[in-house]
Formats: structure tokens, C-alpha cells, sequence
């Protein structure tokens, strides 16, 4: 069988006058070159050397209205999220990153196929920042796209994001759709106090085994409640989704207006309607749409966060429609598909590996099972071990080139996340009739279910594979692969 891009036309799993966080409206016919829009957070200014800084520090956001009083978080510039970082495709990205917590830190940058000193992984190929440190960091990214910069850094990641520290890169591609604006949506759930706190819970028992760190508190770029926007009717919009929560997978339903996926995960796709106007979402997963407002003045849309066993739905945008009507823009009909990554993958000759991913709560357990700190560590494995990811010998080992097939078997009770470093990859069709036409750097395994991945390992190093849900991460399901 050939693994051919594109080859299948199948659907996935799935103004000047503005409000709420939005800071400017762009006209359509003037956004060749795309200004964006980011709620709550600023674009990064570089230094005359041409680095952003990132520092990670405390600080503290006003996330709940007046008159709940700020909520203290850790940030990058003490702010959620952090300044989004943007080059054009071909230029280089410099980073400074300086660590005032009282903890190491790392940078990640979830999705970008980057070399392997530079990804991040903090104790695999690359030291830990320490408390006071400061660590320049400089690559070009060699795809353009939408990503997510956090820490990856065991055990801390898990309270790092959990509290705020993370933020979006933008990659611009040569030739962007023409919109009428361009969005930014880092969205989260946040666990607060009565007091409007971050509960600092991050090593909860009940978290580790079963589905994460949840919070009932949802809301966009660093602000709780729906963000609130005013377009003409028929404006085209490009909003960039970002699952920016520790654990939720987030499923977000779209009403009104019409629906066009271009990307997932930063790699653009031939474009398509999400399937029944829903688009899931694993932790760190990201999602590029186009929305056309409805023609009707007074007919608007709503982004809605899909509620849990015992959550509510969220609305997390609300687009009001006002004033003339825009001209209809024309169907999309392709995207810039990145020639980097291949035309296809032989099926036939691949390395083809299982992992079993088990662990967490079982049924038998008691309802307020507690088991030791040590205990709980080991509590999610891989193939039979639990691990950090940062030991023991690799899941799989390739020569670069190699293509490679994964069996991806969910064991557990619940839906879980897995996330895959250095690479993406296509998800194959469950009855093995073909493949998914978009790649992924993380893929959503249901309860009880087996999923399959194809890649070409086209990367040398070591790099992580496990649970993109974090109290999954710090808890066993980590490991590595290399690729020689």
C-alpha cells in the first residue's frame, strides 16, 4: 500500500469597532502580509540583537472580572501567555530565555521539526535551565505554521503550564489567505480558588489517574469567559486554535457562520469542513480554520467548548455581526502543502512497532485510592514500564529514512493523548483502507482502542514519544525513540 498525501478525500475525528480583548480590526484587501490579532498578549519585541526574550518569571493577570482581584500566575514577561514570537518562513527565530522561577525550565516548541539539541527535552539531549540561567536559543524553522511554545522539563512542565507559562509562534508562510483578520486563540481551563487562585494542587492523586488536571474556569489568551467580537456580515476570518490546557481534550463546535480547515498541528492540509462542525483537540494540539461569517447582519457565531461529565459548555467566542456586508470571498480550494515533508510512504518495507499504553484508575480501585508519591510515579507505563523518558533504552530504535508504522493501543479507561517529538505523522484509517490527508504531531487513542501512525524518520536523534496529558507525562507514560 501507498501512503500518498492527499490521495483520499476523508474528513477528520473530527472592524474597526472592537470588544472584550481584541485589539484591531484588518481590512481583507490590506492583509497580504497578515497582522494578527492576539487577545491579551502583546507580539514580541525584539532586542536590538534580534532576540526575543522570554523570561520566565511570577506575575499576575486580571483572568476573572472586576472585582475578583488578580490572579497570580507564572509567565513569560510575567504574563499568559507569553509575547507571540513571529518570523517569516526562511528567517531565523532567536530566542533568549532567562529562568526566574525557583525551578529548572525548558522550551519546547510543540510541533516545529527541529534539530534535536534544540527541541528542548530537558535531560534527554539538553540540560535543564536552572534557577537564575540564561540560554540562547537560535534555529530557522524549517516549516511554516502555527505553534506552541512550553516547558518540557520532568517533573516540572505539568505545574509550569498549569500556571501559565507557555505562549504561540507564528511561522508565516510566503503567501497567506487573504482574511479579514487573523486570530491568535490560546485557549485553557483554569482551577481556581474562591479567591480567584491558582489551586496549587499540581501532584493530585485523583489527577494522575485518571484524565489530567481539569479546570472549571475556561477562557482565551489569559482571560475567563468568551471573548467578544464585532466583523461585518460575510467577513472571512483565520482563527488559530491552541489546546493550551494540561489535560482537557478539547472538543470545540462551531455556530454559525461556514467552517474551512487549512492545518493541524502547523502543517497545512487540503482544506476541508470539520466534521459536523466540531474539531478535537489534544493538549498542545492546534488547529488553523477559516470562518465566513454569516451575509445577514445581526446573524453571528460561537466557538463552544464541548463540557465534560460534570462540566458545562463554555462559549469561548462570541462574533457579532455589524454594517456593510463584505464581498463574498472565494472557496479555497488548496493550500501551500509543505514540500519538505513527503509525497508518500511505502507501506510495504516499514518498521512497524506496538506500544501499549495502561495504567491509572481501574475498576475495583476505591473511589479515594491514594497510593505513595513513589507508587504514583509509576502509575501510567509504556509497553509494561513506566519511565520519565529519560531512561532506560529506547522504545524503537531506526536509521534515519526509515519508514515506520506505530500501533497505538490504549489500554486504560480513558481517552488519552499521545504526542510525538521531532516528527509528524499520518493517522491511518482504522479498517486500514487508507490514511487521514493532514499530519500530526499528536494523536487522540480512545479508551479501549488501537490507533495507527505512519512516518518517515527523517530526523536524527533521540526524541520523546508519551502522553501529551501532563499528569499522564510526569506519572510513566514517557519514553524515546532514535533514529540514527
Amino acid at each position: 500500500m501507498i501512503f500518498m498525501t492527499g490521495a483520499h478525500d476523508r474528513r477528520p475525528e473530527f472592524g474597526k469597532t472592537c470588544y472584550g480583548l481584541f485589539m484591531h480590526f484588518t481590512r481583507r484587501n490590506v492583509l497580504g502580509s497578515a497582522c494578527l490579532t492576539l487577545l491579551a498578549s502583546s507580539v514580541g519585541a525584539q532586542e536590538a540583537d534580534g532576540f526575543f526574550t522570554l523570561e520566565a518569571r511570577p506575575g499576575a493577570t486580571p483572568l476573572l472580572a472586576p472585582p475578583a482581584p488578580p490572579t497570580k500566575i507564572w509567565g513569560f514577561g510575567g504574563l499568559t501567555p507569553g509575547p507571540l514570537l513571529r518570523v517569516r518562513l526562511g528567517q531565523e527565530m532567536r530566542v533568549r530565555l532567562v529562568n526566574r522561577l525557583d525551578q529548572p525550565t525548558s522550551l519546547h516548541w510543540r510541533g516545529m521539526r527541529l534539530p534535536n539539541a534544540i527541541d528542548g527535552a530537558a535531560g534527554l539531549v539538553r540540560k535543564p535551565l536552572a534557577p537564575g540561567e540564561t540560554q540562547d536559543i537560535r534555529f530557522v524553522p524549517p516549516d511554516a505554521g502555527t505553534y506552541f511554545y512550553q516547558p518540557l522539563i520532568q517533573p516540572f512542565s505539568g505545574e509550569q503550564l498549569g500556571r501559565g507559562l507557555y505562549g504561540a509562534a507564528i511561522v508565516d508562510e510566503p503567501n497567506p489567505v487573504a482574511v479579514d483578520d487573523d486570530l491568535v486563540l490560546l485557549l485553557d481551563d483554569w482551577r481556581l480558588d474562591a479567591s480567584g487562585q491558582i489551586v496549587g494542587d499540581f501532584e493530585h492523586p485523583a489527577d494522575a489517574l485518571r484524565q489530567g488536571r481539569y479546570g472549571a474556569v475556561t477562557g482565551v489568551n489569559g482571560r475567563a469567559g468568551p471573548a467578544s467580537l464585532i466583523h461585518p456580515p460575510g467577513a472571512r476570518l483565520r482563527l488559530r486554535l491552541v489546546n493550551a490546557s494540561n489535560a482537557r481534550i478539547m472538543r470545540l463546535a462551531f455556530e454559525g457562520g461556514a467552517q474551512t480547515v487549512i492545518a493541524l498541528d502547523g502543517q497545512f492540509c487540503d482544506p476541508f469542513p470539520p466534521l459536523h462542525g466540531t474539531v478535537p483537540l489534544g493538549p498542545g494540539a492546534r488547529c488553523d480554520m477559516l470562518l465566513d461569517l454569516p451575509r445577514q447582519e445581526g446573524q453571528g457565531a460561537r466557538l463552544i467548548l464541548r463540557g465534560e461529565t460534570e462540566l458545562p459548555d463554555a462559549v469561548v467566542l462570541d462574533i457579532a455581526t455589524r454594517g456593510a456586508v463584505r464581498p463574498a470571498a472565494p472557496p479555497v480550494t488548496h493550500t501551500p502543502l509543505n514540500p519538505l515533508l513527503p509525497a508518500e510512504i511505502r507501506l510495504q518495507g516499514a518498521k512497524r512497532f506496538e506500544l501499549n499504553f495502561d495504567g491509572g484508575w481501574r475498576k475495583g480501585m476505591p473511589a479515594g485510592f491514594r497510593p505513595p508519591a513513589e507508587e504514583l510515579r509509576r502509575i501510567w507505563k509504556i509497553n509494561g514500564r513506566a519511565s520519565s523518558g529519560l531512561d532506560g533504552p529506547p522504545l524503537f530504535s531506526v536509521a534515519r529514512g526509515s519508514a515506520v508504522v506505530l500501533a497505538l493501543v490504549n489500554k486504560s479507561l480513558f481517552d488519552l493523548s499521545i504526542f510525538f517529538q521531532g516528527h509528524v505523522v499520518r493517522l491511518l484509517h482504522d479498517l486500514d483502507d487508507g490514511w487521514e490527508p493532514y499530519w500530526r504531531d499528536s494523536v487522540i487513542v480512545p479508551e479501549r482502542a488501537t490507533k495507527h501512525v505512519a512516518f518517515i524518520a527523517g530526523n536524527r536523534g533521540k526524541w520523546l514519544i508519551g502522553g501529551a496529558i501532563q499528569e499522564h507525562f510526569a506519572n510513566g507514560m514517557a519514553g524515546w525513540f532514535e533514529v540514527a
